[in-house]
């Protein structure tokens, strides 16, 4: 009996050794796409129909966003300092609804047409490199079976509604970007030159005084101390009724001051600072936006956008990060009474690089 049992339990073991062996490694057949099952507008026409006049409708509330925001920018009027709040509440509200109602119909309209009416079916197809010129019109052939299955030579509602509102949905962002600048408070040779000319010239010139931002107190080179940094704007800035946020997005500087010893100061800008009282544009020469950190001990300026870094004791070339020139020095001095003026404007464009630029 012990070697009856000795012999089954071997020959068990060699069983399960040996079984399977000639059986492939993969034995589970690939399953498969799963049975298409058809959607209601897939089987009744009338389904089918009505699925196109719902998308229809959304692609019309597009266009009635648009026109509701044009209403609001336009209908309403250019909203100033003193207009009434609950004007600019109604603005605000027209111009946020219109917006919404236009993107949105868009969008849950050519959700909802994919889903209802485009073909469904899961196919697929091995990916391979095309380079014959039969390759390239099969490619083509594919693009127009697709616009085919879209359904949009078939049903011109959808074609015509989606048009529509694809085509007006931008153009109240067209139009509130293109008066972002008030051209009121600008002379007729920087409106006639719309883009480079706003940049070229700010509000500093030949004795306008430094103020401290947002107060507008005139400062004095002794209020400067050393390692110090100061927001600025010219004077007479707060008292604009027009353009005040254009100009100040233009003219604004950092002041600070450093040991003269430790600065290289380029031929023909020796008189641009006062005993190291140095003053540069805020604003970032790579895409605009306001430096404000500024590393005493390294005498760095840093953009907290995208970490430009430029240096103090070189005339604020750029040290680090994508900005592509320095920023733009403002010649300063002092009046009569000891408070720090400009001696001109800048005397290159401030901001990022542009086509016009020279």
């Amino acid at each position: 009996m012990g070697e009856k049992g000795y012999e089954g339990t071997e020959g068990h073991s060699a069983a399960l050794e040996h079984a399977g062996e000639d059986a492939p490694r993969h034995a589970i057949d690939n399953p498969g796409l799963p049975p298409h099952r058809p959607r209601l507008a897939d089987e009744d026409p009338r389904a089918a129909k009505k699925a196109e006049r719902q998308v229809s409708v959304l692609f019309l509330v597009s266009i009635l966003g648009t026109v509701l925001a044009f209403i609001g920018y336009f209908g309403v009027g250019q909203i100033g300092n003193d207009e009434p709040m609950s004007r600019i509440y109604l603005q605000n509200l027209l111009l946020g609804l219109g917006t919404a109602l236009a993107m949105l119909g868009i969008g849950v309209g050519a959700v909802h047409w994919g889903k209802t009416l485009m073909p469904d079916h899961e196919w697929v197809e091995e990916r391979h490199e095309i380079r014959t010129e039969a390759d390239r019109a099969k490619a083509s052939g594919t693009v127009a079976a697709i616009l085919d299955e879209s359904q949009i030579k078939r049903r011109p509602l959808l074609r015509n509604t989606l048009i529509g509102a694809a085509v007006l949905a931008p153009l109240p962002f067209v139009a509130a970007f293109r008066d972002l600048d008030d051209t009121d408070s600008f002379s007729d040779e920087a409106v006639n030159n719309f883009g480079p000319e706003r940049l070229r010239h700010t509000m500093w010139d030949q004795g306008v005084r430094l103020v401290r931002d947002p107060t507008g107190s005139p400062i004095k080179a002794s209020d400067v101390t050393m390692g110090t940094a100061m927001h600025v704007i010219p004077e007479g800035l707060n008292d604009l009724e027009h353009g005040k946020l254009n100009e100040k997005a233009k003219a604004v500087v950092l002041v600070m001051r450093l040991d003269p010893a430790k600065v290289d100061v380029s031929p023909g800008r020796e008189d641009w600072n006062v005993d190291g009282i140095f003053a540069y544009s805020k604003v970032c020469t790579h895409v605009g936006c306001p430096i404000a950190l500024y590393e005493q001990h390294t005498h760095h300026l840093l953009c907290p956008c995208h970490q430009s870094t430029f240096d103090l004791a070189q005339e604020c070339k750029v040290v680090f990060g994508p900005a592509s020139h320095a920023l733009p020095q403002l010649p300063i001095t002092v009046d009569d009474e000891g408070y720090l003026v400009a001696q001109s404007d800048f005397h290159e464009p401030v901001g990022p690089v542009y086509w016009e630029r020279g």
